[in-house]
Parts: C-alpha cells; structure tokens; sequence
C-alpha cells in the first residue's frame, strides 16, 4: 500500500492519503510508526495504525468532553461508548485519564459537595446517595461529607423552614410542619435535626385559622344552618389540620 501524501489538518491531525484512501491521522501516531520515512506499508500495519489512531482520538475526545465539566468515570465510558464499541480501548482511555489526572474522584466529590452547599439545596443523605449512584465508593464520599460543619446544614434547614412560614397563608401550623418535615428528609436531610429546629420556631396560625374558618362558613352555609353548619366547618378545618378549633370556636 503506498503512501501518496500528507497534508497538514487542524490541530495535531494530519490527512494521510494512502492509496486512494484519506486517512486523519495524529502526529504522534505517524512519529510512533515513522510514516514520513516510509513510502509504502502492509495492510497489517496499517490496521495497527488505525487502531492506535483510534486510541488516541477517544483520549482526546475525552478531555475535551472533561474541559468542559468534571467528569466521573461513568460518564466518560457512556461517552466513549458512542464512539467505538471496543472495550480495550476504552479501559485504556480511561487508565490514561486517570494517570494524567483528568479523572480525579477526590477531585470531583469535594466539588460535587461544595457545588451543592453553595448553589445547591440537597441535604447530605441526598447528595451521599447522587455520588454513590455516580459509582463513587462510600467510604470516599464520607471521608469528605462527614466532615461538614453540621451547622452548615442547619442553616439551610432554617433559611428554608423560616420562608416556608413566612408565605404560609392558608396551611394550619400541623400541616405545614409535616410538609417541611416531609420535603427535607425528601431533599436529604437529617429527619432529627429537621424536627429539632422545627421545634424551636412558634408558629401561631390564629389568623389563617380566622380567615379559612370565614371561607368554610360562607362556603357551608349554603346547605347547612345553626349548629349543623358549626359542626360542618369544624369538620372541615380539622381535615385542613387546624387542631385548636375548640368546642365553641369564633373568629
């Protein structure tokens, strides 16, 4: 097979003409096989070549996919996947991104925990399970998690629990305390210390009570009357969780 000639491409590729076929081939592949001094090469040698090409093409593919954002490994195999089905060389990708610390798990895990106390609203139980879904290993991600400031965590807790209280309009102070307790321990918190800080805040709910017993008599009155009707709105503001109605509850 003769090579016919070399024409310079982007980057460090060269277009590599060899027969009638156009071959896009890295620098490094043509010093390692010695092409410039080579006028012909077997058919043998050219797959070596190709192969070797390939494994350089998915290495730099890969750390432009990195430059991009920080990757874990998983992702950049799901990646490479894409471009060859050929599982050696994706291992050795993947080895040459560890050793050249394009991958780094420490790396990616303290960013991944700092991204989401700064910018984030997940609680530490989510984010331990996110990573280890990521295929981080546990013992990794704690040795990093465990050492947050719980406090940290608990001003998250309040700055969240004080807005919900501050535009609740229509929720009983029941209802709104499962809802939060709910959510956070959803979003990853610790349900102990959630209920700890909930504990801690006095949430009066006199004036939603008054104004949603208003709506449920004007509402009710329509098909009841009398003590019939105050029993229907009691009924009513009880489903709703108002637990302090009393016996003989007005506004």
């Amino acid at each position: 097979m003769k090579i016919v000639k070399y024409i310079k491409d982007k980057n460090n590729l060269y277009k590599v003409i060899i027969d009638n076929n156009t071959y896009k081939l890295y620098d490094d592949v043509i010093i390692k096989y010695n092409l410039l001094n080579k006028k012909d090469i077997s058919s043998e040698e050219l797959d070596n070549i190709i192969k070797e090409n390939n494994k350089l093409n998915c290495y730099y593919d890969s750390i432009k996919y990195i430059n991009k954002r920080l990757r874990t490994e998983n992702e950049i195999r799901k990646y490479l996947s894409k471009e060859t089905n050929d599982i050696n060389i994706i291992d050795n990708t993947i080895k040459l991104l560890y050793d050249n610390n394009y991958i780094n798990n420490e790396l990616y895990i303290k960013s991944y925990i700092n991204d989401e106390i700064n910018i984030g609203s997940d609680g530490p139980n989510k984010i331990k399970n996110d990573l280890i879904n990521k295929g981080f290993n546990i013992n990794d991600i704690n040795n990093y998690l465990d050492n947050i400031d719980n406090n940290i965590w608990m001003d998250k807790i309040n700055k969240y629990i004080s807005n919900k209280i501050k535009n609740n309009h229509n929720t009983s102070s029941y209802m709104l305390k499962n809802k939060i307790i709910m959510y956070l321990v959803n979003k990853g918190y610790y349900k102990d210390m959630v209920i700890d800080i909930l504990n801690s805040y006095d949430i009066i709910d006199k004036s939603i009570l008054d104004n949603e017993y208003r709506k449920a008599k004007k509402r009710l009155s329509s098909k009841y009357q009398g003590s019939e009707l105050d029993k229907k709105v009691k009924e009513y503001l009880y489903r709703k969780g108002f637990r302090n109605i009393g016996d003989n509850y007005e506004e």
